[in-house]
């Protein structure tokens, strides 16, 4: 059995895309991601465990079937969650997809959810109503796969907020050896 206790990040990028470019430096969510490494570079406290680095990098020009899929299946199989950046720049690539099928339907990972446009809980929820916010309901449209999924697994839906995030990653309930009812769920105001 996998040693399943990364946290697997997905994220839309342009293809081709390279880390070691410019390119890659200016990809939104590829940036939020990096925060996250930043945050457990600078505190090892941060409960932050990158399931890209379980196995070796491959180039994003490698073939699809024979390298980057089961390059991503591994990561996930290695993973007990899935931090899945939604953003209005999100589009429904091939390798996000992949990443969200896989980890979800056969794999089971709780996804959190990071909106990184928003910073508050109240930019992600209605207050009164205790409500998941219509915009936010529009990004899941970004990536049918993820909004038609969803409600097979824990669910957690948080603004980029490094508490938060740091909350969430320490609950049981997200992750995949103790997750909770699958729900959609989000951080009261």
């Amino acid at each position: 059995m996998a040693n399943r206790t990364g946290n697997y990040c997905a994220f839309y990028v342009k293809t081709p895309f390279s880390e070691t470019n410019l390119g890659a430096n200016t990809a939104k969510d590829f940036v939020y991601y990096r925060t996250l490494r930043m945050w457990k570079g600078s505190d090892t406290s941060f409960p932050f465990v990158d399931s890209h680095d379980k196995n070796y990098n491959v180039r994003d020009d490698s073939d699809w079937e024979s390298t980057l899929k089961p390059r991503l299946r591994d990561r996930l199989s290695k993973s007990k969650n899935i931090i899945l950046f939604l953003s209005s720049i999100t589009a429904n690539s091939t390798a996000l997809r992949e990443e969200i099928d896989y980890g979800i339907n056969t794999k089971g990972l709780p996804v959190i959810v990071v909106y990184p446009e928003f910073s508050e809980k109240s930019d992600i929820i209605n207050c009164d109503s205790k409500t998941i916010k219509q915009q936010i309901k529009n990004l899941w449209d970004k990536l049918p796969i993820f909004r038609n999924s969803m409600h097979k697994v824990p669910t957690i839906h948080i603004p980029m907020n490094k508490a938060l995030i740091e909350k969430t990653l320490k609950d049981a309930d997200f992750m995949v050896a103790t997750k909770g009812k699958a729900t959609k769920s989000f951080y009261p105001c």
